[in-house]
This record gives C-alpha cells, sequence and structure tokens, in this order.
C-alpha cells in the first residue's frame, strides 16, 4: 500500500491545502495557471510544505509534459537528454499546430535544485531562455547562494511558508474523512497540541504521525499517545532528514546560549545526518554576524576563514574547521545592536518612506547641481581633529532618532564612548 502522504497527494490546485499567498483567488501562481502563461520560476521553502505537489498540479491543470529531474541522482548527462526529449516535443507541436500561437513549454522539474553543480545549472541556461522547457526548480535553500546568477534571473522565486495550524487541522481531518482505509480505523481526535507541535509546518511529518497512530493499538490522537509514540519510533516522522531544522535551530540556540557543549553535539549530528558542510557554515556566518556581532567582530573573520577553508580541504578534514569556528562563536561574548538596529532602521524606512537627503550631503558632479546648493557646506571630516566635525547626516525629520544602541561588551562600550567624546567635544 502507497505511503499516506503519497495517497493523499492532492490532484488540482482546489485540493491543494496552504500557501494561499501563492495560489489563493487571485494569487500569483493561480493567476499564471488560469492565464495559462506559465514562466520560470523557482519554489523556496522547507520540507513537506508541497513544492512538489505544486509543480504537479500545474503540470496537471494545464496539460503539459511534465520532466522531473532530481538532483541527488541527476547529471548534466540527463539534463540534456530531457532538453533533447522537450525540443523534439515542441518540434513536433509547431509541425502540427503552426497556427497556434499559445504553444507551451514542456515543464522541467528540477526538485532540489541547490545541490546542482556550477556545471549542470549552465546547461538549462539556454533551454530555458530558448524557452524550449519552462522551468520549476524545488529548494530547501536559499536560491540567492545556490543558484547561478544566470539562471536566477531568468526565474521568479516564490517562498513557500510552513503550513499554519488551520492547514494542519484541515489537513488531518482530511485524511481521517477521505482517506479510506483510515476511515475504516474511526480513529478519534482527543487532543492535538503535541501532533501540531511535532509536525512544525510540514505535511508530510503530521501524515507520518498520523500513519504511526493508524497502526497502533489506541487509534486515538492525544498529546500522550503521539509523543510516546515518536520516542518509540525517533525518524519514522523524519525519513528524509527533515530533522534538519530542528536541528540547525538547536546548533544556533546553543551558540547564541554560550553553550559550547551543546552546540558541538549538534554538529555532530548534522555531520552524523549527511547534512551539507557548506549549509552549516554559512549557518555560523550568519550566527557570528547576528548574535556575535559588534561584542567580537573577529567572529565574522573566523566565520568567514571556517566557509573559506571548507571549500578548499574538503570533506571529511572540513569538519575540524566546522568545530572550531563553533567552539569559538559559542564561547564569543554577545552582541545583537547591529542585527537590532538595521531592523529599527529597516522599519522607520517603511513608516517614514524616502526622506530627503540633506543638500550639503547630496552629489554635485555638475555646474547646475553645485547651483542649487548641492554639496554646499559639506565639511570633510578628515580636514578636522580625530577626523570629525560636528555636522547634520540625517534627514530633516529624524535629527536625534537612535538606532543603534550598545549593548553590554567591552568593545561596544569602548565605541559608545569614543562617539560620546566626538560628538561631546
Amino acid at each position: 500500500m502507497l505511503p499516506l502522504a503519497e495517497r493523499l497527494r492532492p490532484k488540482t490546485l482546489n485540493e491543494y491545502i496552504g500557501q494561499k499567498h501563492l495560489v489563493g483567488e487571485g494569487a500569483v501562481l493561480r493567476q499564471m495557471i488560469e492565464s495559462g502563461k506559465l514562466s520560470s520560476f523557482i519554489l523556496w521553502g522547507p520540507p513537506g510544505v508541497g513544492k512538489t505537489t505544486l509543480a504537479r498540479i500545474i503540470a496537471h491543470e494545464l496539460e503539459i509534459p511534465f520532466y522531473t529531474l532530481s538532483a541527488v541522482t541527476s547529471g548534466v548527462k540527463e539534463v540534456r537528454e530531457v532538453i533533447d526529449k522537450a525540443r523534439r516535443f515542441r518540434t513536433t507541436q509547431q509541425g502540427l499546430f503552426a497556427a497556434q500561437t499559445d504553444q507551451r513549454s514542456p515543464i522541467l522539474f528540477i526538485d532540489e535544485i541547490h545541490r546542482f553543480s556550477k556545471s549542470q545549472q549552465d546547461s538549462l541556461l539556454g533551454a530555458v531562455e530558448e524557452g524550449i522547457v519552462t522551468l520549476i526548480g524545488a529548494t530547501t535553500e536559499n536560491p540567492s547562494f545556490e543558484v547561478i546568477t544566470p539562471l536566477l534571473s531568468r526565474c521568479q522565486v516564490y517562498v513557500l511558508k510552513p503550513l499554519g495550524k488551520e492547514d494542519l487541522m484541515e489537513l488531518l481531518h482530511h485524511a481521517l474523512e477521505d482517506d479510506r482505509t483510515l476511515r475504516e480505523q474511526h480513529i478519534e481526535i482527543k487532543e492535538t497540541e503535541s501532533i501540531l507541535r511535532y509536525a512544525g509546518g510540514d505535511a508530510r511529518k503530521l501524515l507520518n504521525i498520523i500513519e504511526l497512530v493508524s497502526n497502533s493499538a489506541t487509534k486515538v490522537i492525544d498529546n500522550k499517545t503521539v509523543t510516546e509514540l515518536l520516542q518509540q519510533n525517533p525518524v519514522a516522522y523524519d525519513k528524509d532528514g527533515e530533522l534538519h531544522y530542528d536541528i540547525i535551530s538547536a546548533f544556533i540556540k546553543s551558540i547564541r546560549g554560550s553553550d559550547p557543549d551543546a552546540a558541538i553535539y549538534w554538529l555532530a549530528r548534522m555531520i552524523e545526518g549527511g547534512e551539507d558542510p557548506k549549509f552549516i557554515a554559512r549557518r555560523l556566518v550568519i550566527s557570528a554576524s547576528e548574535d556575535i556581532g559588534l561584542a567580537n567582530p573577529n567572529a565574522m573573520l573566523v566565520a568567514n576563514a571556517c566557509f573559506d577553508t571548507l571549500t578548499k580541504i574538503g570533506w571529511p578534514e572540513g569538519r575540524i574547521p566546522l568545530a572550531m569556528a563553533t567552539v569559538y562563536l559559542a564561547t564569543s561574548q554577545k552582541s545583537n545592536s547591529a542585527y537590532l538596529a538595521i531592523d529599527n532602521a529597516l522599519a522607520e524606512v517603511r513608516q517614514s518612506g524616502n526622506l530627503p537627503v540633506p543638500l550639503h550631503l547630496r552629489n554635485a558632479p555638475t555646474d547646475l547641481m553645485k547651483e542649487l546648493g548641492y554639496s554646499d557646506g559639506y565639511k570633510y571630516s578628515h580636514d578636522y581633529p580625530n577626523h570629525f566635525v560636528k555636522q547634520q547626516f540625517m534627514p530633516d525629520e529624524l535629527m536625534g532618532k537612535k538606532f543603534w544602541e550598545p549593548q553590554g561588551s567591552p568593545s561596544e562600550q569602548k565605541m559608545a564612548e569614543w562617539m560620546k567624546y566626538l560628538w561631546n567635544v
């Protein structure tokens, strides 16, 4: 018998649960499907939120040939074979329906496109550019880091979100009411807190947990049953490494919480589980800037050096710089003042809009601009003691506004004291 997640895979857009911002009434992908005008795009989101399903539904709704490749098992050879098939299909269609102007390219769906090498991604460019195929990629990783720029520029990126509580509850009831096997078992719902928490926004996890319950003696969904079943079957709801997000969260929080032993433990869990080392290194760079920040700016250098070293020496030796950077970050003093400062400033920009730049700070490359007062009165800081002179840098409306506030680390206190000295001399 097929797994529950496969039995319940939706076939149409109306059966699809979640991602209303993309497929709800008037949303971008629904409009694309309804108009029949499909362009290449990449679906970015965590596991179990419907990336593959959505690609299949689009092909089904538009009645377009659908080719699929997995970046784990396919190489340049397989990519070229699929492109040749698509090219032959297009040629046949043009011969049979030469009068039609809305001929649609076959869809090439690439799962885990972030695992494609640069050469593999390069092999797609011509076919996408010429419209031989419409590319739909699926990735759990940030496409900005993992997809080459020329390919990324030819695709829109749509972000899929973890399923919310209402979506998961809808899926839960749908499974129990519409799946014949589950319906015959008369599974009772008493409590849902645990099953929703363990699912964590992942539809596949939720359905795997329901299957665990259906195979148990209790046939009851409540907090106690779900917790006990998952403790007895630690990988039953995580067959495809979907603890990925839980463990990286524990890893980063252990670094943030200054517990090097816990951080090393979670690092080991990721390494043993086959996590992409570059993913770990990238998260270390983020942690160095977000959590350590100005308390120890060297942390950023260490994290970047770790990433660079990892790419140079490869695996398994790469585990050593990962461990070194992990311990260094976990034992560093912490500050998120820069992180808070940029978020505060972004909030202000969104609220106050495009405030005018003071005239004396504007560039004046032409005589007309000089006549209009651009750059007039600007004081060049390096011409003054301590390379500083008081003048206005904020827009008039934000005079006196503070975005950055120093925290308790010695390095930030020194920065704050220096700034106070300059502005109060």
